[in-house]
């Protein structure tokens, strides 16, 4: 019988003009994952599904800023989100009356 790994997830945070870079707001896994998750859903977060960076970023302490060797994979995860955003307002710019 095989088991399958409890699921992870971290949330970051970045606050233009306020942030240096982006922060650890929370990380869990197995039930804690699945809430971050689902409040990610409530509240239109995007979700990007990465386990490799995931498993970096979890090892990270919540409320610690990124560290620079990780920049590049966050910038990864930032361009997904922008797109993601942008791609939503012109959704919903085409569903207005």
């Amino acid at each position: 019988m095989s088991q399958t790994k409890p699921k992870k997830a971290v949330a970051l945070r970045y606050r233009e003009g306020i942030d240096n870079a982006p922060v650890v707001t929370a990380k869990g896994k197995g039930k804690v994952a699945e809430e971050i998750l689902k409040k990610a859903q409530e509240y239109g977060v995007p979700v990007q599904e990465d386990p490799s960076l995931v498993e970096v970023l979890s090892h990270l302490d919540l409320e610690q800023e990124i560290p620079p060797k990780l920049y590049r994979l966050i910038a990864e995860v930032l361009s997904f989100i922008y797109r993601t955003d942008a791609k939503a307002r012109l959704n919903e710019k085409r569903h207005e009356p």
